[in-house]
This record gives C-alpha cells, sequence and structure tokens, in this order.
C-alpha cells in the first residue's frame, strides 16, 4: 500500500514539473546550446549557407576588441558598485521598516512599487529626471541643495555621469526587492534573542553586530548572489536611456551581442559574447557558493 501511494504520489510530482521543465529546456537550455554551437561559427544575417566552421576565433576576436573588453569592465565596475550599495540601503530600509509602527506597511508598500513596475516605465521616468539644462527635476533638486553652485549638465550624455546615473537609477529601483527578502530575515529571528541580550545590558549597536548579523548571514549571502547575476544582466537601462552611449562609456556585455547579433549581423560574434558571458556568471556564482561552503564546514 505504501509503495502504491509513492508511485502514485511520484507520477502526480512529474505530471505538475513536466510544464516547467519542457519551458525551461525549450527556452533556455536548447538556446544557449544553440549560441554556444554558433559561437564557434561565422554565421552572419544573409550569409550564405553552408556556415563555416572558425572554432576558438571568435572567442580570440572578442578578447582582442577594445568594445568588448570596455563592456565587460563595465559590468564588473557596476556590480562591485551597485551590489554592496544596494545591499545595504536594503539592510537599512529592513531595519527602519520592521517596527511595529502606524503606517509601515504603506511605507513597505511604496518601497516595493518600483520592483513591479515594468522597466521601460522606470526607464522613462528617470530620463526625464534626468533632462538637462536647469529646468530637469535632477539638475534643479541639486542647484537648490547646492545653493546654486551646481552647474546644470546633461546626465545621460555625458561620459563622467551616464554610468553613475545608470546605477543610481538602478539601486532605486531594485532596493526593494532586496528589502522584502531581509524582511523577512528579520523576522525570523527568534525575539528572546534580543530580550535576553537586553537583559545582559547589551546596546542596540551590539544586538545588531552579534545578534541580527549572524541570523541573517544566510539571507545576506543569497541577496548578493541574486544582485550580483542580475547586475551582470545589466541591459534594460542601458539600451532605453543611453543606447551605450555616450562614446560606448554605458555599453555591457548583453548589449554589445545584442548589438553585434542584430545590428551588425554578426551572430556567430554575438553567440560568443553571449558565452563568455554566461561562464563568467556561472564562475562567480561557483566562487561565491564556495565561500558559503568553507564558512558552514568552519561552523
Amino acid at each position: 500500500m505504501g509503495a502504491h501511494h509513492l508511485k502514485t504520489e511520484s507520477r502526480a510530482a512529474w505530471v505538475m514539473v513536466t510544464p516547467a521543465l519542457l519551458g525551461l529546456t525549450l527556452f533556455l537550455t536548447l538556446p544557449f546550446f544553440l549560441a554556444v554551437i554558433l559561437s564557434f561559427t561565422n554565421l552572419k544575417l544573409g550569409s550564405p549557407l553552408p556556415v563555416q566552421f572558425v572554432g576558438f576565433d571568435q572567442f580570440k576576436r572578442i578578447f582582442a576588441d577594445p568594445s568588448f573588453l570596455r563592456a565587460l569592465a563595465n559590468n564588473a565596475i557596476f556590480a562591485v558598485v551597485v551590489v554592496p550599495l544596494q545591499t545595504v540601503f536594503a539592510l537599512c530600509l529592513a531595519l527602519v521598516i520592521n517596527r511595529p509602527l502606524r503606517g509601515m506597511t504603506l511605507f513597505r508598500t511604496l518601497f516595493f512599487m518600483p520592483v513591479v513596475f515594468p522597466f521601460a516605465l522606470i526607464a522613462v521616468v528617470w530620463i526625464l529626471i534626468y533632462a538637462p539644462g536647469p529646468n530637469g527635476m535632477m539638475n534643479a533638486a541639486l542647484e537648490v541643495l547646492s545653493v546654486g553652485a551646481w552647474e546644470a549638465r546633461d546626465f545621460l550624455h555625458d561620459p563622467r555621469s551616464a554610468f553613475p546615473a545608470i546605477m543610481l537609477m538602478s539601486i532605486w529601483q531594485g532596493v526593494g526587492f532586496q528589502m522584502v527578502i531581509f524582511l523577512a530575515g528579520l523576522q525570523a529571528i527568534p525575539s528572546e534573542l534580543y530580550e535576553a541580550a537586553s537583559v545582559d545590558g547589551a546596546t542596540k549597536w551590539r544586538q545588531f553586530l552579534h545578534i541580527t548579523l549572524p541570523q541573517l548571514r544566510n539571507t545576506i549571502i543569497f541577496v548578493i548572489l541574486v544582485t550580483t547575476i542580475l547586475a551582470f544582466r545589466l541591459f534594460d537601462q542601458i539600451q532605453i536611456m543611453t543606447h551605450g552611449g555616450p562614446n560606448d562609456a554605458t555599453t555591457t556585455v548583453i548589449f554589445e551581442a545584442v548589438r553585434s547579433a542584430f545590428e551588425r549581423q554578426q551572430v556567430g560574434r554575438g553567440a560568443a559574447m553571449t558565452t563568455v558571458f554566461f561562464l563568467f556568471v556561472l564562475f562567480v556564482t561557483f566562487l561565491q557558493r564556495q565561500i558559503v561552503k568553507q564558512e558552514r564546514e568552519i561552523e
């Protein structure tokens, strides 16, 4: 009877999982393997068949291309800046909102709203915020804060400010997602730990250092891992707000791959960039998992 019940549950599980597995295979696994295969060819849109196999030449070309190297560097800089800042801001917001005060539900909703809005809508709104001239919202705000010392600039068309402007918008847009995860982690911490610490005379700062942070270790690692992967997928903001400019100051690997494949019709080149990008993200993910594994072994 028990074996029959297990077989029935196993069949039911496979029935429910099969649609998701089919979607994963058709829209993720097969396209990725196709991209890997195409990365070893010189395929171009409209080029005659058969496609020529070029081996690792595509990879040699992209790593010798200053545009690709700059795009890869921009991805790394974006991740190094955005991931820690977004994580810290999200944790601070979660600590502030995780209080039994009136109106906190409204504030949680307001901070999370940018996450559910379409990225195209958010990008258009921020284009208006970054509007050039003294009448632009950002320029006007900075002029007021600097008591008239700020000189209006065109944020999205200035090589010095375009990428920081993209970073600021990305941090604002994504911080609500990390905040909700941190809220869940904070609410899972037993209140008895804080009560015992208060009895022992521990200050709020010591409670944060010795209770909150250790209890949130796994949550912090998860947030950093997810935020890092999302940071390397940077594309929508660039495509809508700057289109890689000015002078390729905001180009990224995904943007370069899409531009190579569809604008320049160099499909093999774009596939090679996509493959390198995937392997790079896979390496970062593996490295973070190894760090987590080592910390658990130490414990």
